[in-house]
């Protein structure tokens, strides 16, 4: 049971933020709308993506690649497009690349269109995520500061993570009853709607101006001062790290399937494993969102680690249950992410803020992608039990550089 902490011993400065203060942004309603709604839409179209292509072709190599193409652009677009979010206001960039992305999934939403077609429109629909969501987490920070920005970033990723369990549940049946056009128009329309919410909800902001406020940096310009912003701080640099660490955790959604077959399971057991992690991660979330600040960071490096310990117990190669429960562990420790994000944003200047979350993000990114090729291919000579394993003490090292040397950078301040 926990106890309710005395007020006369609690410091204010370091009281949580609460999700009902959050809410109580007006810019901040609009913008938790505008991202429910289309991570709903997107989470549909990955489905009707990935089964138009299959249905077509019958081709599983072909659907799993379409359904790649939803991540990889994301790789180019982070250092590439998120400077945008720092050379034009804000507001514009997201309403923009909202409209833009309503429009080209329209067209995929029209029946008959060529697979090459939709894959070009699919890639250039990704390539708008960045700077969208460089424009998005650093508008929060405008809009929210101190720790209701960290409680803003917690609410956005469990809506994230819910909406995508929402889409493991139910994205198949739902595309079943609407069809593979209904869907994407569906998807289309989403975009809209967010377009609109953003147009009418969020408040215009000037360009965010550096040192120098007659200076506009060139494209070249702000991807090399953002790079070097990142990489030359070393609580940034650290900081990155931690946020990297899904590189390897997320090595059991890439296994999930081989996994349960190992186990003797079936497909309702892929989505069980599936579902575990994302799950978890929701649960945590909630939970550490409830901590004073100050302990959230005094115990992010400890729960980084911890997102891979339980997946070193899969050496054991225990049943379904057990391994569900250890990566729903995994999942729980996860929610030290959500700080890890929120004060790297808060450690960048806000002139720079768009391009390093592009920077940040894409380096995210990149580990999953990676985690998950290299747990494919080890998976094809030893057992998944054993990779899993292997990934986590591998991880569990990582995190403890990356926390430790966190932890110098910030005593050395």
């Amino acid at each position: 049971m926990v106890r309710p902490r005395d007020p006369a011993t609690t410091d204010p400065a370091d009281r949580p933020a609460t999700y009902r203060e959050v809410f109580a942004v007006a810019e901040f309603r609009w913008l938790w709308a505008a991202l429910l709604g289309s991570v709903i839409g997107d989470q549909l179209a990955r489905v009707a993506l990935a089964i138009l292509v299959f249905d077509r072709t019958g081709s599983a190599g072909l659907s799993a690649l379409t359904y790649a193409l939803t991540f990889l652009p994301d790789i180019a677009g982070g250092p590439l497009l998120s400077g945008l979010a720092d050379r034009y206001p804000r507001r514009r960039v997201m309403v923009s690349c909202d409209a833009a992305r309503a429009v080209l999934v329209a067209l995929m939403a029209i029946p008959g269109a060529p697979l090459w077609i939709l894959c070009v429109l699919l890639v250039v629909v990704q390539l708008l995520a960045a700077p969208f969501q460089s424009a998005r987490a650093a508008m929060l920070a405008s809009i929210m500061t101190g720790d209701k920005f960290k409680a803003a970033t917690g609410l956005s990723a469990v809506t994230s993570q819910t909406a995508q369990l929402i889409g493991f549940v139910s994205g198949g049946s739902l595309v079943a009853v609407l069809g593979t056009s209904q869907a994407l128009a569906l998807n289309a329309a989403s975009f809209a709607l967010s377009a609109v919410l953003l147009q009418l909800g969020i408040r215009q902001r000037p360009v965010p101006v550096g040192a120098d406020p007659a200076v506009k940096p060139s494209w070249w310009g702000s991807l090399s001062a953002g790079a070097r912003l990142v990489w030359g701080d070393r609580k940034l640099r650290y900081l990155t790290a931690l946020i990297c660490v899904p590189g390897f955790y997320i090595t059991v959604e890439g296994l999930a399937a081989p996994y349960a077959a190992s186990v003797g399971g079936g497909p309702l057991a892929v989505g069980v494993l599936f579902a575990a992690n994302p799950a978890g991660q929701v649960v945590g979330i909630l939970l550490f969102s409830r901590l004073p600040p100050s302990r959230r960071l005094a115990w992010m490096g400890r729960l980084a680690i911890g997102t891979c310990i339980p997946l070193a117990f899969c050496v054991f190669e225990p049943g379904l249950s057990p391994t569900v429960a250890l990566w729903a562990l995994s999942g729980l420790s996860a929610a030290y992410l959500v700080t890890a994000q929120a004060t790297f944003v808060q450690d960048i200047p806000d002139a720079q803020r768009g391009q390093a979350i592009g920077l940040a993000r894409t380096a995210l990114i990149v580990s999953q992608g990676i985690g998950v090729l290299v747990a494919g291919a080890a998976a094809d000579h030893w057992q998944p039990p054993l990779v899993v394993a292997a990934a986590g003490i591998c991880g569990v090292a990582f995190a403890s550089a990356a926390a430790r040397g966190y932890q110098r950078a910030e005593h050395a301040g």
